[in-house]
């Protein structure tokens, strides 16, 4: 069941005074958020429970010892009578630190997507009410409800800056290297997005080029052209050109696009992401960076649908 977003009459009337945000923000998780998300987790995983041999107990188990393992630490709770579920709910309402909220949703939410969808167990669970799918819809729902700058896709949160890029460039690249051939590409994508998220822009930039490499490499491979694995962007473009990935009959409209590929995310990485930095340390803005993964994703989804590999 897909519970729905109502628009009840106080949210009405805060949009009419003007108090919806209109902008992204990425600092704060406000407490009526993971309230709602909690909800969204206990619909999707089942309620806490002492009961250590069912399947949701054993779920919030290893939701739970895995992010203490990652954090170093015992527990994420020092109240020994609380179980894994209830020592998870408790410390994503209260921790202060914006990052390990997104760690919690991301671990659960991850654990709902890849491990809970597949298991035969939950299958025969008739007090859950949501799918993954369900789940996953409305956490993303809640985070735009309430202005929050994050979205589970691909099992990973990303930082959403344009909704109309995210959904058109990030999502849809995303969904296309979800293909077994290109995981490789995508592992490379979604390491743009997280280290984008947390402000390596010299990172992301490289991941950047590092996806859109991989992407055309493998395309080279499933279509029998001849490249060296050592071959850089600006000669792998050529040999998917040489080989008509772009028809004939397209190609002096698509000339531009070739010199867009050639200088674009590789040039940005090669002046300010793939060097040495000298003297002086090189600085990557924010824009800089969230151009190059707008760029890199719109260049991998034209490629790979031109490819028909999709």
């Amino acid at each position: 069941m897909r519970y729905m977003i109502f628009n009840l009459f106080s949210k009405r009337q805060k949009r009419l005074r003007g108090e919806v945000p209109d902008i992204y923000s990425y600092d704060i998780i406000p407490e009526k958020l993971r309230v709602q998300i909690v909800h969204i987790m206990r619909d999707a995983i089942g309620i806490p429970s002492y009961d250590s041999n069912s399947a949701s107990s054993k779920s919030y188990r290893f939701i739970h010892d895995s992010l203490c393992r990652e954090y170093g630490v015992f527990s994420l709770s020092d109240n020994i009578n609380e179980n894994p579920g209830e020592k998870i709910v408790g410390f994503l309402l209260r921790t202060v630190e914006t990052d390990k909220v997104l760690d919690v949703i991301e671990m659960s939410f991850k654990y709902i997507d890849r491990i809970i969808r597949k298991d035969d167990s939950y299958a025969h669970i008739s007090d859950l009410k949501m799918t993954p799918d369900d789940a996953i819809i409305e956490l993303n729902d809640r985070l735009k409800e309430h202005g929050i700058g994050y979205s589970f896709d691909g099992s990973e949160m990303l930082r959403v800056d344009s909704e109309y890029m995210h959904t058109e460039v990030a999502k849809t690249t995303i969904a296309l290297l979800w293909n077994q051939k290109f995981l490789g590409a995508n592992d490379e994508y979604l390491k743009a997005h997280e280290h984008y998220r947390h402000g390596r822009n010299k990172e992301c930039i490289n991941d950047c080029l590092k996806a859109l490499e991989s992407t055309m490499k493998i395309i080279c491979t499933e279509k029998g052209w001849h490249f060296s694995p050592n071959d850089p962007a600006k000669k792998l473009v050529q040999v998917c050109f040489t080989n008509g990935l772009v028809p004939s009959f397209a190609q002096n409209q698509f000339t531009s696009l070739q010199s867009l590929i050639e200088s674009g995310v590789p040039t940005i990485r090669n002046k300010l992401g793939g060097h040495g930095q000298g003297q002086t340390p090189k600085h990557v803005n924010d824009s800089m960076a969230r151009y190059a993964l707008n760029l890199a994703g719109a260049n991998i989804i034209f490629l790979i649908e031109q490819s028909g590999l999709k």
